[in-house]
């Protein structure tokens, strides 16, 4: 069976009730919400450097790097992977282009 981005989710809970100094993700929640974003980001542009140069083996891990941050970060500012997948599934009743169309005027 493959490990799922809830499996990670899980993980990220579990270790966020351990120690500081037992985990990295603990220590990156311990720093605040503004630094797991700084981390989140740094992981984004290391993704795109990976995918512009072609570089497929890098691409997955720094992928597999950019989405353990995401959920860092969601966790760090108290949003749930479940609440992001909800948001997801209620841009599916429409295409795209009408669903980004609609946010420009909220």
């Amino acid at each position: 069976m493959a490990f799922t981005l809830h499996d990670l989710a899980d993980t990220i809970d579990a270790r966020a009730a351990a120690g500081g100094d037992a985990s990295y993700t603990r220590k990156l929640l311990d720093k605040g919400a503004e630094h797991c974003a700084k981390k989140f980001g740094e992981e984004a542009v290391e993704t795109v450097i990976a995918a512009v140069e072609n570089d497929r083996t890098n691409l997955i891990n720094e992928s597999a790097d950019l989405l353990f941050h995401l959920l860092v970060l969601l966790k760090a500012r108290g949003v749930t992977i479940q609440e992001v997948e909800m948001a997801l599934g209620q841009r599916t009743s429409q295409s795209g282009l009408q669903e980004k169309a609609s946010r420009k005027s909220e």
